[in-house]
């Protein structure tokens, strides 16, 4: 008998409509709540839905609960509710708790892995060294802390989305500035890390075991992306670094995450720094118990001629499925800015690359702060191929070389 699954915000990235989709084609019935009205889906969304119900804020609480007992009430006990989305997670795991979904994080579970500075626990069980951090309260407090670990420092929502209101502080001057600022949310400040992230990426079964991963390395932190209004690119490896695999599974373990996506980060090291290691060490940053942001799912599909989405809908109905592959591509991905000349047009890229790519489109504005506003995606099996891809991506018309 197939299972009831409710999957929260559907149209958003307008590639999830394939987790309801891959519900239903493993025999599930596909239920969906979202704020766009049904004549406005694409006809894929539509298709992906047994049925779908607006509210006018997902926001709301009432009326998601509504939404959730109206489908308990239509179509029996729910089976499953997700999002797949680090903003709703919260909501999700309230929805579970108040309608007893017994898959899935309730809501005293969350917490874990929604605060910054609750993670660092679960790194460190796991024998992964973190940075220093304190939760921030007082400038003599906050000085106190870079008395010990020095400039520059992170700052950060300790319960934040992304790196979105996230920066660094340098000096003195810009220390007085944070503590003049009403943030209106607990930040943490965290001794900074010389490095590149690099994330160790997955999906776990309902007995938390990892049933396919993968990683992917970001030479430009997110950050540094979203404060200077710089090109994001990124690329997955086909092989799992072995420090990575072997820490990144100790996480997952430590987390205990069940049934979930998983998208977690580290620091390479590019110098050596005192307390968490040599140049080229592994340092743990935080955790995403969803699925990486924007398009990432999608390359991974990409990279492994798989369909993620079905290994997770077939896990959540089953409990069954491991993946294991040879990884037969790097998936890049480059996202471009608007406000930036490019020398080569869509055309001219398409023209030496057509076989390649797999995605060409715009990112919606909501992503597009932290990925670029057009971005393409492609594949290939060397890593020369990706850095050559990028170079024609991101080369500069003159005017911006003079």
């Amino acid at each position: 008998m197939g299972k009831n699954f409710v999957f929260v915000s559907p149209t958003f990235p307008k590639t999830y409509y394939q987790f309801p989709k891959a519900w239903k084609e493993v025999g599930g019935t596909s239920l969906c709540i979202g704020e766009d009205s049904y004549e406005s889906l694409s006809q894929e969304m539509k298709d992906a839905c047994d049925e779908y119900y607006q509210v006018s804020s997902m926001m709301d609480y009432d009326q998601m609960y509504r939404a959730v007992a109206w489908f308990a009430h239509k179509h029996g006990k729910i089976d499953w509710l997700e999002s797949n989305n680090e903003f709703w997670l919260e909501q999700d795991a309230r929805l579970r708790t108040d309608f007893n979904i017994t898959s899935g994080d309730k809501s005293e579970d969350v917490q874990r892995f929604k605060l910054k500075s609750n993670m660092k626990a679960y790194y460190e069980r796991a024998n992964v060294p973190v940075a220093r951090y304190h939760l921030t309260t007082t400038y003599e407090e906050g000085k106190k802390f870079i008395d010990e670990v020095g400039y520059p420092v992170i700052v950060k929502p300790d319960n934040g989305v992304g790196a979105n209101a996230t920066w660094k502080i340098s000096d003195e001057e810009g220390l007085k500035d944070f503590y003049t600022r009403d943030l209106g949310t607990q930040y943490i400040m965290e001794e900074f890390v010389p490095g590149y992230i690099v994330s160790f990426d997955g999906i776990t079964d309902q007995d938390n075991n990892i049933i396919f991963k993968t990683s992917h390395t970001f030479p430009e932190p997110i950050m540094d992306i979203v404060n200077s209004v710089d090109e994001c690119f990124y690329w997955s490896e086909r092989k799992i670094p072995e420090d990575l695999d072997r820490m990144g599974t100790a996480v997952i373990k430590s987390f205990g995450i069940r049934g979930r996506f998983f998208h977690t980060e580290y620091f390479r090291l590019s110098e050596d720094k005192k307390g968490l290691g040599k140049k080229g060490d592994l340092v743990g940053l935080e955790v995403n118990m969803r699925p990486p942001g924007g398009y990432t799912p999608d390359m991974m599909n990409f990279a492994n001629d798989i369909n993620v989405f079905k290994i997770y809908a077939n896990m959540a109905m089953y409990n069954e499925g491991m993946y294991e592959t040879e990884r037969p591509y790097h998936a890049v991905y480059c996202g471009r800015r608007d406000h930036l000349h490019y020398k080569n047009n869509a055309a001219v890229i398409f023209g030496r690359y057509e076989p390649n790519i797999m995605v060409h489109d715009r990112m919606p504005d909501l992503l597009g702060e932290a990925m670029g506003n057009e971005f393409y995606v492609a594949r290939f099996e060397d890593m020369k191929d990706v850095h050559a891809f990028m170079r024609c991506v991101f080369e500069k018309a003159e005017e911006d070389n003079e």
